[in-house]
């Protein structure tokens, strides 16, 4: 007996393709069900359907495979938290999409207005990852050697490098120095 097995992975949250065609004559067929990114891991689950000849397929078997994204999960469309051990094997992870980072802390005022305003432009921008830092003591040497003086400041990489940095409650600045940097 032969399995056919087709899997291909673009990028995270983007849809598989079908697999490819094959004989149903004492073939294997292997179907997407669901997917889920949990705590790092892309674990995809597929039903296992023996056919043979035309008969009706026999009960199905439910197969699971993960596939590790080196502890990092690139997740779009919502702000997710970072700290000193996560932020750059998710922003690594991230490859060529721009990286958005809030570098806030829990006593500022000025953080506390942008953060509503940040997580709008995630769920508005599909393309871009945006993050959070709490600069606190744990994360005091991710802030230094990302160069933080102010909060709010945010940092937009692209290709795992700081492409522009905007400091303070400036929404607007925000918003162009992000669409500067996605355009090029």
């Amino acid at each position: 007996m032969t399995t056919t097995m087709a899997l291909q992975i673009r990028q995270i949250c983007q849809p598989i393709s079908p697999a490819p065609a094959a004989s149903s004559v004492g073939q294997h067929l292997l179907l997407p069900t669901k997917h889920a990114a949990v705590a790092g891991e892309l674990q995809r689950s597929f039903t296992l359907v023996k056919t043979v000849g035309n008969k009706k397929p026999r009960s199905p078997v439910t197969v699971r495979s993960s596939l590790e994204t080196s502890g990092a999960a690139v997740v779009v469309g919502q702000v997710t938290e970072v700290d000193k051990d996560t932020f750059w094997p998710i922003v690594n992870a991230a490859g060529d999409k721009t990286v958005v980072l809030d570098m806030y802390t829990q006593w500022c005022g000025p953080c506390k207005i942008m953060a509503p305003k940040f997580q709008e432009l995630a769920e508005k921008y599909l393309d871009v990852v945006f993050l959070k830092l709490d600069c606190n003591q744990e994360n005091k040497t991710l802030a230094k050697e990302l160069g933080i003086k102010v909060v709010p400041t945010f940092k937009i990489l692209k290709h795992g490098k700081i492409a522009k940095e905007v400091t303070g409650a400036k929404f607007d600045n925000l918003v162009a120095a992000m669409e500067d940097v996605r355009s090029s």
